[in-house]
């Protein structure tokens, strides 16, 4: 029926009434808090480019771990630094290694929270990419993998709830899957960053990681930003190489390929909102340009509106401190 008989006002006139109907809703226990660890980090390094976010110690992993877990956060997703890097990323599968030996202080510690690690060999390279480089400064595609399949069993043994892939070669999830079933480790999900894009948005990160390339960039490998369907290719061959969920990265300019994904492979899909998204909040914020809270809110629940089950993002904690509030 046409106005004045429909009034879409009517069901927004109260907050009660807003709440009673409101579609898509937001949970501390669907985030996940990206955690960077350093083996030469003292316990609380801050980061210039990502205000409010610190590179750790493990001692400080294991307290914003146990504080995460305090405020219902779902998940830590752990990125490694390490003292030393090389040109084959060996630190990456270390027993010893700096991810590892933060997985088992976390599970330790704080039982009931997800641990996922991140599976690349950026952050363990002396060049930066995230594989094995050649002499004419290519990536070796499929030598990478097979160092990538005992990354990832190596994070499984220390204790890890999920493995998540995030270098963009071809055929690692299914050299994944493989690994992981032969060491018994059948039960470890894969989440996959499926549709990860070679994004401006990553600077942050890559200051708070020391892991710029140090030569070329990570285009011949990561997505090109105006490829949709190409992202939707890339999540079902990793379904159908045995990834348990899949992930688009970044996310406040990919809520189309968000859904897209989610209709396309009905599994979870996660969104990783970025350090550069994180950042720019942060300086409007401090700018008085914004409200943070607000912003922050908002934005987590466009992307959950968008499809995602799972959000990692920097604003973690103050955001589950604002949801608590709201309830």
């Amino acid at each position: 029926m046409a106005f004045p008989q429909t009034r879409m006002r009517r069901l927004r006139a109260s907050a009660g009434m807003r709440g009673l109907v409101r579609e898509t809703d937001v949970r501390a226990a669907q985030l996940v808090l990206p955690l960077f660890v350093g083996e030469a980090v003292p316990e609380r390094e801050p980061i210039a480019t990502m205000p409010g976010v610190q590179r750790l110690s493990l001692a400080g992993a294991v307290e914003e771990a146990r504080a995460a877990a305090d405020l219902g956060i779902g998940a830590v997703l752990l990125f490694g630094l390490p003292a030393v890097k090389d040109e084959h990323g060996s630190g990456a599968w270390d027993e010893a290694g700096v991810a590892q030996l933060a997985t088992r202080a976390i599970k330790h510690a704080a039982p009931g929270l997800l641990v996922i690690t991140d599976v690349c060999l950026c952050e363990y390279t002396s060049h930066g990419h995230c594989g094995l480089v050649r002499e004419d400064g290519s990536v070796d595609n499929d030598a990478s993998v097979e160092l990538l399949a005992r990354t990832a069993c190596s994070h499984a043994r220390a204790g890890a709830d999920i493995v998540a892939p995030s270098d963009m070669m071809d055929g690692r999830v299914g050299a994944i899957r493989e690994e992981l079933d032969g060491e018994g480790f059948a039960e470890t999900p894969i989440l996959a960053y499926s549709a990860k894009f070679a994004s401006a948005f990553y600077g942050p990160f890559r200051d708070a990681a020391h892991s710029t390339p140090a030569f070329g960039d990570r285009r011949s490998y990561q997505m090109d930003p105006a490829n949709g369907r190409e992202a939707v290719r890339e999540a079902l061959l990793d379904v159908r190489e045995g990834a348990d969920m899949v992930m688009v990265k970044p996310a406040l300019a990919y809520g189309d390929l968000i859904r897209a994904v989610k209709r396309a492979t009905r599994l979870p899909v996660a969104a990783y909102n970025v350090s550069g998204e994180y950042a720019m909040v942060k300086a409007a914020a401090a700018a008085g340009y914004l409200d943070e809270r607000a912003a922050v809110l908002e934005i987590l629940t466009s992307l959950r509106r968008a499809g995602a089950e799972v959000i990692i993002t920097y604003h973690a904690k103050d955001a589950a401190r604002w949801l608590a509030e709201q309830t």
